[in-house]
């Protein structure tokens, strides 16, 4: 299954590309309007930070995707008669989509490491964040594969959504510079603890770490059961979607 699906990726990498590429060429043109306004050291990082979240939400359409083209190909029925059991098929499913949303981010973490002297002391634990922040994305894009009915519905999602949970979440303009009702209601977002997440990681602050790290654990568990949920039937099989 993992081989199937990491053939299909490559069979259509436009969205794949498109989403390891734009978010440099974002970084590299945003960069220097966040130093002037924040300094050197801090507009750095408010770039990539803003940019990774940015993106990250954005390439949400790369796990519907593994799963609506199933279901628009008229695959699905199929994977449902094959001897795998559910948790097979998702897992296959899964993990070409969870490596591929982690090299985004480690891509972008580079290129403000090696191109914008981006410092980071503490990479364990923004590794940690960046992993749970995967598994968060994975859940939500596999619960938006699940639930709309088309591609247009599905960019529609990820576009409208992205920018939103980003936005709500400090990603682009920090919260202290946005209405004070916008910093009340961000902790809702997804976005706001990969954001909080990853400034603490490049601060070094452990304990702020592990406790986003949790709670985006907990949205990618809900969000996971979700969509585990609409795929099984009481059976334990696959559904038709």
């Amino acid at each position: 299954m993992i081989r199937h699906n990491l053939l299909l990726m490559r069979g259509e990498p436009g969205p794949l590309v498109s989403r390891m590429i734009l978010p440099l060429a974002f970084l590299a043109l945003l960069r220097p309007l966040y130093a002037a306004a924040q300094g050197e050291a801090a507009g750095t990082e408010q770039a990539v930070v803003g940019t990774l979240v940015t993106f990250s939400l954005l390439a949400l359409g790369i796990s519907g995707s593994a799963i609506l083209t199933e279901r628009l190909g008229r695959t699905w029925d199929r994977l449902r008669g094959t001897a795998l059991r559910p948790a097979e098929i998702l897992v296959g499913k899964a993990v070409p989509v969870f490596a591929a949303m982690l090299a985004q981010q480690l891509l972008v973490i580079g290129f403000g490491v090696w191109v914008l002297g981006l410092r980071v002391p503490h990479p364990p634990l923004l590794l940690g964040v960046l992993l749970c922040w995967s598994c968060t994305l994975l859940a939500l894009g596999a619960l938006l594969g699940v639930l709309v009915r088309g591609m247009g519905e599905l960019s529609a999602a990820y576009d409208i959504g992205g920018m939103l949970l980003s936005s709500l979440g400090g990603a682009l303009v920090p919260l202290g510079a946005l209405p004070h009702w916008v910093a009340a209601v961000a902790p809702v977002s997804p976005g706001y603890w990969a954001v909080h997440g990853l400034r603490a990681a490049l601060a070094g602050d452990a304990a702020t770490v592990a406790e986003v790290c949790g709670v985006l654990l907990v949205v990618a568990l809900a969000c996971g059961a979700l969509a585990v949920g609409r795929l099984k039937g009481r059976s334990g099989r696959l559904v038709a979607l």
